[in-house]
């Protein structure tokens, strides 16, 4: 641990992220190169490098690479140095880990219930540095392995937050919220996050060395797969929905078990492709998703890649710990979250779609836009795009087998408006994508789409009060949206009017 790792010099070799070990550390204005790499939050790492200056109070405390103890030959004084070295090393890897402070509070929150609001809000903010520290875990773990791996481990611990919310809530009978925080979590990686990479990776790369527009290319095999598997996750949630309209007739136990029936099923179908296309992308047709060799990378002769500090038994211990960590914190949330509506001021859809994902993807969005800049765009697909198949064809179905197992009735029917939303979503996504190629107008159309989805939320909910009120609701105006509703709700009374009338 605390062994620096360089790339080798050439471009192929450092897209491929193959390092060789060196004694030496490289110094530049007083702290290590890292290719303009930044930690997961926040722009550039905040952690210090050694100075023969400083002295031992300041080794101690701030030199992340030369902490005393770790070479003692005592291990009651080595094991204990090495423990706070990493603790050390993972605490000032971001600015954003400042927010730990709301970890002990949002745990001593819900632990003498300070109330509902209070609760979920220090706990709300007390996961987003934890998601922070385990994504720089992860990356620690990714920068030792190609871009392709490398994406599908960032994406994969990037929705460990979502899938231990979510766990947790399914545990509690919270299935709308289980369902808008799956459906939040891909609609803010399909849209926001890959629209921002494109955006900003764009803009970025706007021109070539003779000063011509450019675009910015990534793996043909990776866009037209990821559009095939995510027109077949966009299905998956249509099929449920219609069949639960064709069934409109039928009584309530009848329709719910229909679609019970049919998620289960769609589910291990999805799992099963799914791990099809790990084998299909991982081995057998590895050489589709590895990038091109690039001739203009953006990068400088002698700049370096990002070099893991932690090991990656280090790194894992810490996966551990902050994912246990991040499982009380979300109790205690999840706990909270029928108090909080009853208030009246929010309501779980709002929760699932927009604050969870919120806590989720803070740091998968900045990593996957750091990435972009660099030109990495392979990378940034993996991350956006492959989190979002990661999270419609291995976590929504692995919650429904969860569902069946803990006998909790959660299905792949969505709300009509919701399903709405996710199949136009990969519609734009499908055609923005399918050539390789991106630039920032792109990123700018695909992010724009991401706003009136998530807009639409408080419309709804305020047209969902207004139908709760007869008397009151022909008084208010109201949206396009409202008008459907209302539409529905009179042509409800008026079928319950005449199925009274004689004859």
């Amino acid at each position: 641990m605390g062994e620096d790792l360089t790339l080798d010099s050439t471009v192929n070799v450092a897209w491929k992220n193959q390092y060789r070990r060196v004694a030496s550390h490289k110094i530049m204005n007083g702290r290590t190169t890292q290719g303009g790499e930044t930690t997961p939050l926040l722009g550039p790492s905040p952690i210090v490098h050694p100075s023969h200056e400083r002295g031992p109070v300041w080794r101690f405390f701030l030199d992340t690479k030369n902490t005393p103890g770790t070479d003692s030959p005592n291990p009651l004084t080595k094991w204990p140095a090495r423990v706070w070295n990493v603790t050390k090393v993972t605490l000032l890897s971001s600015w954003i880990n400042l927010l730990l402070v709301f970890v002990p509070l949002g745990i001593i929150a819900g632990q003498q219930e300070w109330g509902a609001t209070w609760v979920f809000t220090l706990n709300f903010f007390a996961i987003i540095p934890l998601a922070a520290v385990l994504s720089f875990a992860t990356e620690e773990i990714a920068n030792r392995l190609g871009d392709t791996l490398g994406g599908l481990v960032n994406a994969t611990f990037g929705n460990a937050v979502e899938l231990i919310v979510s766990v947790v809530a399914l545990r509690a009978g919270e299935i709308e919220v289980v369902q808008a925080s799956m459906l939040g979590s891909i609609l803010s990686n399909l849209l926001l996050v890959l629209g921002m990479c494109f955006l900003l990776g764009g803009i970025f790369n706007m021109r070539d060395a003779n000063g011509l527009g450019t675009e910015q290319e990534f793996a043909s095999g990776t866009a037209q797969t990821t559009c095939s598997l995510m027109t077949l996750s966009a299905a998956s949630m249509i099929i449920p929905a219609a069949l639960y309209n064709i069934l409109d007739t039928a009584q309530d136990d009848e329709k719910k078990n229909s679609i019970l029936i049919l998620s289960r099923g769609t589910a291990v179908i999805l799992l099963l492709l799914y791990c099809l296309y790990l084998y299909f992308a991982l081995y057998t047709h590895k050489q589709l998703f590895e990038p091109e060799a690039q001739t203009n990378t953006g990068l400088d002769e002698d700049e370096e890649e990002h070099v893991p500090i932690l090991g990656p038994w280090s790194a894992g211990v810490v996966l551990v710990a902050v994912t246990l960590i991040i499982s009380v914190c979300a109790d205690h949330m999840v706990a909270s979250i029928d108090d909080l509506v009853a208030t009246g001021k929010i309501s779980k859809s709002f929760i699932g779609l927009i604050l969870i994902p919120i806590v989720g993807n803070a740091a998968e969005h900045v990593t996957a836009c750091v990435v972009a800049v660099k030109n990495k765009m392979d990378l940034a697909m993996g991350v956006a795009i492959g989190s979002s198949i990661q999270i419609a064809l291995l976590v929504t179905p692995a919650l429904v087998m969860l569902g069946w197992a803990t006998g909790q009735p959660m299905t792949l029917h969505f709300e009509t408006f919701q399903t709405i939303a996710f199949a136009l979503s990969v519609m734009v996504v499908t055609y923005t994508v399918q050539d390789g190629k991106s630039n920032y107008l792109e990123g700018a159309m695909v992010s724009h789409d991401f706003f009136p989805c998530q807009g639409s939320v408080p419309i709804k909910m305020s047209n969902s009060r207004r139908l709760s009120a007869p008397r009151s609701v022909c008084h208010h105006r109201y949206s396009l949206l409202g008008s459907t509703c209302l539409d529905r709700y009179l042509f409800d009374q008026i079928s319950n009017h005449l199925s009274h009338l004689p004859g």
